[in-house]
């Protein structure tokens, strides 16, 4: 490696030597599964490049195995995290809001690194993405009373209908969209109770990976985001007919999507196929109300008839 020159010092006969410059603290880019950040089981990385080709980091490359993992930790978690108060929910995903704010500097330069895009296009997408973490923070307990309420019935019942989570929930976030449409996809899913098993986008997953880092620090227990990157057509096969998936969210699933849904046939899985915002980058995912829509897919509708007046 050449060497970087930076400041030079004095010596004793009054002639100056160059000091080497401190060499960049290049960061290794892992998974995140339970909680934690280890490495592909498989050993394998590749190369990610910025818009203009730049070389800029390493990510894990996900293995089979990988994805079988994060589904454990998935189903592990999913207890008590569904369990937990909505009140509570809410708090966590308001937390994360708080840490990204404090964090929009770097999330702001990843973005023109890895899209190409101007500073303030870049500043809004990360504007937009704190937003949607208070957003669905605000919905954790409000979806049980819009979804849910007491049926009108003609008899001696009482009927009531309330939504509850479905489970572990495999996403393929938004290829073009690395931070708002990975947020739009991910913040729903749990704020209603579920886990979730994330496949980045390929071409950009360093966003994502800083984003579990703000996950790992805002109180989200272990295994209920698990994060992986690599590729999809790789990893997606497994996670579309994996037993203990309970529902597939195709959004980045691009080629793929009719693949992984004919796998998810085979267990009866929930698929959420790709919306049009799917194929946009950041700008295809902003809105100040979203509204619902990335709430119900994941939710299962639980009625209780109760005898009355006997």
């Amino acid at each position: 490696m050449a060497e970087r020159r930076g400041k030079k010092k004095s010596t004793g006969d009054g002639s100056q030597t160059p000091v080497p410059a401190r060499l960049a603290v290049r960061k290794t880019y892992k998974l995140y599964l339970g909680g934690a950040f280890p490495r592909s089981e498989s050993g394998r990385s590749y190369p990610v490049t910025s818009a203009d080709g730049t070389h800029l980091a390493n990510a894990s490359l996900a293995s089979r195995k990988d994805a079988r993992d994060a589904v454990v930790a998935g189903r592990k978690a999913f207890g008590g995290w569904s369990g937990r108060t909505a009140y509570n929910r809410g708090q966590i995903l308001y937390r994360v809001a708080e840490v990204m704010e404090g964090r929009r500097e770097q999330f702001a330069a990843r973005l023109v690194e890895a899209s190409g895009v101007t500073r303030a296009d870049a500043d809004r997408a990360v504007s937009a993405a704190v937003d949607r973490w208070v957003y669905y923070a605000g919905w954790t307990d409000k979806f049980a009373q819009v979804l849910g309420g007491a049926n009108p019935v003609s008899g001696p019942f009482y009927n009531h209908s309330a939504p509850e989570p479905t489970g572990v929930v495999a996403v393929f976030a938004p290829q073009d969209a690395p931070l708002l449409g990975l947020t739009s996809v991910i913040a729903p899913v749990i704020a209603t109770g579920n886990t979730a098993v994330v496949v980045t986008s390929e071409a950009a997953p360093l966003a994502g990976i800083e984003l579990a880092e703000v996950l790992a620090t805002s109180d989200l227990p272990g295994g209920v985001v698990n994060l992986l990157t690599g590729k999809a057509g790789e990893i997606g096969p497994h996670l579309a007919s994996h037993a203990d998936v309970n529902a597939l969210d195709l959004a980045g699933a691009g080629e793929h999507a009719v693949e992984f849904e004919r796998a998810a046939a085979t267990t009866l899985t929930r698929v959420l196929r790709p919306g049009p915002e799917a194929v946009g980058g950041e700008d295809a995912w902003l809105g100040a109300d979203p509204g619902t829509s990335r709430l119900t897919p994941f939710l299962e509708t639980k009625t209780v008839w109760h005898p009355v007046g006997v």
